[in-house]
């Protein structure tokens, strides 16, 4: 049900190309989607991360920010499938352990030769890495001052923050939109969106991260606890208890000031 409700509001997005369809409607049916997410949290859901992602896209860009172009929040949602593996953030080094890639690198074209097949697939996927680090995981970039002990070779790293990403991002879109490929795969006009309006989708992505994958939306969490509390009273059926207690670990609910939530099924009353 899920899927198929986020091919439709993709659907919608793709039939409104250049304007922003989210109307009371459109909105009403994303956060359903949402909220249906969290409906049964101890069941194991095999709705695939591609749907999972547009539907967290949809909500943060398209509705949250009024975004206006399909091609945005496809990429976008493809994006985050493709970085699922974090070996694709910061390829390995010759002893296999993961390194950060800098800007300089990628004017190389000789050394890209071996990684990628060309310029404008480099510059691209460079400028993706930078958008999915500041937007999913800003809190890694934050700015370390290194320790006078700290060897001069690592101590450059060791100052790389979400500025130096967010600004060498936008400049491998523009690159990747200057590239003669970027004419031939028709995602000129994509890439030189995605440099302009790089902080916002980043902002989105921000969002999205803390809210709904290295978080979880509260008060979405805290109505899913009370409706499974009222459930429980109404049919006695131990499912629903065990739903609220998760949800209530969750919230980090005090178990000293709600024992009848953590008492088992059959004392609750």
């Amino acid at each position: 049900m899920i899927e198929q409700g986020v091919r439709e509001l993709k659907d919608v997005i793709a039939g409104n190309d250049g304007a922003n369809a989210a109307d009371r409607r459109f909105a009403r049916a994303v956060d359903g989607l949402i909220n249906a997410l969290y409906d049964d949290i101890g069941q194991i859901s095999t709705l695939p991360t591609r749907a999972l992602f547009d539907l967290f896209v949809i909500k943060v860009l398209y509705v949250g920010r009024r975004s206006r172009h399909a091609a945005v929040v496809d990429y976008l949602g493809q994006l985050l499938e493709d970085h699922l593996d974090a070996r694709e953030l910061f390829p390995p080094n010759d002893g296999g352990r993961p390194r950060r890639m800098y800007f300089s690198e990628m004017l190389d074209e000789q050394r890209q030769a071996t990684r990628f097949q060309n310029l404008f697939e480099a510059y691209r996927k460079y400028a993706d890495t930078a958008l999915f680090v500041t937007g999913v995981f800003p809190e890694s970039l934050s700015k370390r001052r290194p320790s006078s002990r700290t060897p001069l070779r690592r101590r450059a790293a060791r100052t790389v923050d979400a500025g130096y990403y967010v600004t060498t991002g936008k400049t491998m879109y523009r690159m990747a939109a200057r590239h003669e490929l970027a004419e031939h795969t028709e995602q000129r006009e994509l890439l030189d969106r995605l440099a302009d309006y790089f902080e916002v989708y980043m902002d989105a992505l921000n969002e999205m991260s803390d809210r709904y994958i290295m978080g979880f939306d509260m008060e979405l969490i805290a109505d899913k606890m009370l409706d499974s509390i009222n459930r429980y009273r109404h049919t006695g059926e131990a499912r629903y208890i065990e739903n609220a207690r998760r949800y209530a670990a969750i919230l980090r609910v005090d178990q000293q000031r709600f024992p009848s939530l953590f008492a088992r099924a059959g004392q609750a009353g």
